[in-house]
């Protein structure tokens, strides 16, 4: 697998700085719950694995059902229980072969077949057959979770025992290895609260026990795939308050700490610990009521884009560790192309913005979710939009309580400001902008604007690149971006950075013990795949 997209410092090679991580409110990838370490994660050392591999996660679990599940631990530890067809490398998220031998083989417009492995087993000892394939990827599609990203294709059909056919309803789909990674297997007739208590997997590892403040994973026996575990265990504390997890990265209970916050960079790295700074697509957005003027008016849209100082709420409320938004879609990020209109600083423009419209600033609702950053952010806009002569009050509320007032329409309000990172799925385009550009409720009910001409040439161009490839494919997804980014309905202020922090050298751990072959991701979650212990 690739591992791209990362800038790993240590004390030996860079001081730098770090993030938290973003994380989509109430939806997409989110977490939150106990505190708790333990002290016996290590075993017997060896010179490579044999040991435990033990992390600190900034998320608790709540949803490990892989055809339901949006909770950013519960994705990241099902991704070393549960194959799909294909995988979804998080590093640069290109695809691989996961329980499929190979690229899909395409039989016409609308048909390919996919092999599947040689002797491929679930930890309970049963054989991965084509129908286990089959009932899995019908359950996924059919709840909501998932229905919109496998909505291009129709259907599986387990051809013999060892071939899968699949139909899709777009000709020449090109995304379909990164649609069907989306779908994790487990064997037919599972339960749904089977597969949410405890789900069965052939993937590398399996699980051994789980509560709400351990996650304990163990070898899978059966495993006959390229990344075997190497390691006796893979254990998880579910550590939600930083500085518990700081602690226990700083005495060696933890191999790898997620989320490691910007004040705390110098200390553990200091320490000893690999720091890796990932720039990720997870954003704190900005959301207009079109319901209600002077939010219908594109122009009055963009002059509050203009008249928000980013650059300084990067530095501020991020310590530097975040970008503007140039796009819908982070400059690192495959696809990334800069949209024709980018929206800097600049007050004299939005106040002769706004006079042109005719609107008179007056009294506006700035909603937040209870995000810290998210909530700092609109403190500063508060500020920003006075200078306007707009007289701006800031609510924060839960994610919860923040939609559901938006959802059910009792709330009167204007702009919110909100994080959100769909990449804990994946990072086409495609998959990116139906989050928030989808035929759902976020355009249809949140913004008010689903009902526009220019929202039904969004979801054209949207559909009409799912057949297309290469040049002809990028140029309508860039057509996409300008046209999402001169309405700025919904739309990124800033990308933030996720920091990581491990112990890359054995020498320096409390433990004795590192973790080798480990990098940081720019979404929620840790990823083990390829990993293992080295002891000193």
């Amino acid at each position: 697998m690739k591992k791209l997209m990362n800038s790993a410092v240590s004390r030996r090679t860079f001081l730098g700085g770090a993030a938290a991580a973003g994380a989509l409110g109430l939806a997409a990838c989110n977490g939150g719950g106990d505190t708790t370490t333990t002290d016996d994660t290590q075993g017997d050392a060896s010179a490579t694995g044999g040991n435990t591999i033990s992390a600190g996660s900034a998320y608790a679990p709540s949803e490990y059902n892989p055809t339901k599940t949006s909770s950013a631990f519960c994705l990241g530890s099902n991704w070393h229980v549960l194959e799909g067809l294909y995988g979804t490398d998080p590093h640069d998220y290109s695809t691989f072969p996961e329980l499929a031998t190979g690229d899909p083989e395409q039989v016409d417009e609308t048909h390919f077949t996919i092999t599947v492995r040689e002797g491929a087993a679930f930890s309970n000892g049963n054989p991965v057959t084509t129908a286990d394939i089959v009932e899995s990827f019908d359950r996924t599609k059919a709840d909501a979770t998932y229905s919109a990203f496998l909505a291009p294709i129709d259907a599986l059909e387990a051809t013999d025992d060892t071939t899968i056919t699949v139909t899709t309803a777009i000709a020449n789909f090109s995304l379909l290895k990164e649609r069907l990674a989306l779908v994790r297997v487990f064997p037919a007739g599972t339960t749904d609260d089977e597969l949410s208590s405890q789900p069965v997997g052939s993937g590398p590892w399996m699980y051994d026990a789980i509560t709400d403040n351990t996650v304990d994973l163990v070898p899978n026996p059966n495993y006959n795939g390229s990344y075997p575990a190497e390691d006796a265990g893979l254990h998880y504390d579910i550590l939600v308050d930083a500085t518990a997890r700081m602690t226990a990265q700083q005495q060696g209970t933890t191999l790898v700490m997620e989320s490691v916050t910007a004040d705390a960079i110098d200390m553990i790295e200091s320490a000893g610990c690999k720091v890796d700074k990932v720039q990720g697509f997870g954003t704190r957005f900005i959301m207009f009521n079109t319901t209600k003027a002077p939010w219908d008016n594109k122009a009055a849209r963009q002059a509050i884009m203009y008249a928000l100082n980013t650059d300084q709420m990067i530095e501020n409320i991020f310590s530097g560790l975040a970008a503007a938004a140039s796009s819908y879609i982070p400059v690192d990020f495959p696809n990334y192309q800069e949209a024709a209109t980018v929206y800097t600083y600049d007050q004299e423009k939005a106040k002769s913005m706004l006079s042109d419209a005719g609107v008179t600033p007056g009294d506006l609702v700035i909603r937040t979710t209870d995000n810290t950053q998210a909530e700092q952010m609109g403190i500063q806009a508060q500020q920003d939009l006075a200078a306007l002569g707009f007289n701006a009050t800031v609510t924060t509320d839960t994610s919860a309580a923040t939609y559901a007032a938006i959802d059910g329409g009792s709330d009167n309000f204007d702009i919110l400001i909100a994080p959100g990172d769909p990449s804990c799925w994946g990072a086409d385009p495609d998959l990116l902008l139906n989050w928030w550009y989808g035929d759902n409720v976020w355009q249809q009910t949140r913004t008010g604007w689903g009902s526009s001409a220019e929202f039904a040439q969004i979801r054209e161009l949207m559909t009409a690149a799912l057949g297309q490839s290469g040049d002809e494919q990028q140029a309508t997804w860039k057509q996409v971006y300008d046209l999402i980014a001169d309405n700025c309905v919904l739309y990124p202020l800033i990308h933030v950075q996720t920091v990581t922090a491990s112990w890359a050298d054995a020498a320096t751990s409390p433990s004795g013990i590192a973790i080798e072959g480990f990098e940081g991701i720019g979404t929620t979650g840790m990823n083990f795949i390829g990993c293992k212990t080295v002891s000193a």
